[in-house]
């Protein structure tokens, strides 16, 4: 933009005697124009974000407040989740329209960054996470992490009835009762790439296989299985905790279950935020990601009805919500999950045809 203004500028010291009026009122618009189009970009900075509108609105909107500057938020929908907001920033690689990505989920974060989208980041309020969400070469940074669980309708099952592992839910007795949404998007696709990684690609394509044979019912999305669960259309189901969190925290008649305590460990998400490569606005995008990655942002966002658990010790947050160190996770490697992402998706498309 500076360039093009200079060059303009030059232009009309350039205009000779002949120019007429109109000539040179064009070209003086044209630099009032450049000015105020520059002034505007300098003070907004536009984020998509795949983190649901209800949680991650009011925390752009408080960073509106505190800053002055205009953020233009891209949201996505429920259905295609991530995948649609990744497909989204790699076509418009070439002339990105975009300053700042905040995923909800890991895995296509990791692609983006394979496919040249994303810019090197390192941010200062990023100090205390630990490096295990943290990409080696700065291109991404986790935060505020949400868990794979188990959502049950407590009139229809008991705790004592629950199942200890996810393997468990392939067995007669669960025909019919699960619920799991469409798994090519979102961070569904994130747990079926995790569980190639961490149980290997054999036994998980079984695992898929044997509890499509148990009639698992596949919806539009992690809340609609909430949803789903909440009326008592099927006892239980797969979702996240902020989704099931939202229930909880609204009196239905709902649990969370931490599942594979005693097995693999459950799936732990972060959210994870990334610079886009060549951005239309990369310092205002670079002061967004540190408020984001702050210890702030991650104890709103435990405080808000996606409940999301903090990474850092000693962040202020409900009692509801476990520390970090008190569940079992899933032992994978994210970069791994990113490599499994395309090939899990392709067997579930045809596993789960629509």
């Amino acid at each position: 933009m500076a360039k093009h203004f200079i060059t303009q500028c030059s232009s009309f010291f350039l205009l000779t005697k002949k120019t007429t009026i109109n000539q040179k009122f064009n070209v003086l618009f044209t630099f009032f124009l450049l000015i105020n189009v520059t002034t505007i970009n300098a003070h907004e900075v536009v984020i998509y974000t795949s983190l649901d509108q209800v949680f991650s609105e009011p925390i752009l909107l408080e960073y509106e407040k505190i800053t002055g500057v205009k953020v233009r938020p891209v949201y996505d929908v429920e259905a295609t989740k991530t995948t649609g907001m990744v497909n989204r920033l790699i076509a418009e690689k070439s002339r990105p329209k975009c300053d700042v990505f905040w995923n909800s989920e890991i895995g296509k974060t990791i692609i983006l960054k394979r496919k040249g989208v994303l810019e090197s980041y390192v941010s200062t309020s990023a100090k205390n996470i630990p490096q295990l969400f943290k990409d080696k070469d700065a291109y991404w940074t986790g935060f505020a992490a949400r868990a794979r669980v188990l959502i049950y309708n407590t009139k229809l099952l008991s705790a004592s009835h629950l199942p200890n592992s996810i393997f468990d839910l392939i067995k007669p007795e669960w025909k019919e009762k699960i619920g799991l949404a469409y798994p090519l998007f979102g961070t569904t696709a994130t747990h079926i790439a995790a569980l190639y990684d961490c149980i290997g690609k054999e036994k998980t394509e079984t695992f898929l296989k044997k509890l499509k044979a148990n009639g698992v019912k596949i919806v539009d999305g992690n809340s609609v299985v909430r949803d789903i669960v909440v009326y008592g259309q099927i006892p239980i189901g797969f979702t996240d905790t902020d989704d099931a969190y939202v229930a909880v925290q609204a009196g239905k008649e709902v649990d969370i279950h931490y599942i594979d305590q005693k097995g693999i460990g459950t799936l732990l998400i972060p959210n994870t935020i990334a610079l886009i490569k060549n951005s239309p606005n990369p310092e205002q995008g670079k002061k967004l990601i540190d408020y984001l990655l702050s210890s702030t942002t991650e104890s709103k966002l435990s405080y808000s009805k996606s409940a999301q658990i903090p990474l850092r010790d000693n962040v202020k947050k409900p009692n509801t919500i476990p520390n970090y160190s008190s569940i079992k996770w899933m032992k994978v490697d994210y970069e791994k999950i990113a490599e499994y992402m395309e090939e899990s998706a392709r067997f579930c498309q045809r596993l789960f045809v629509r």
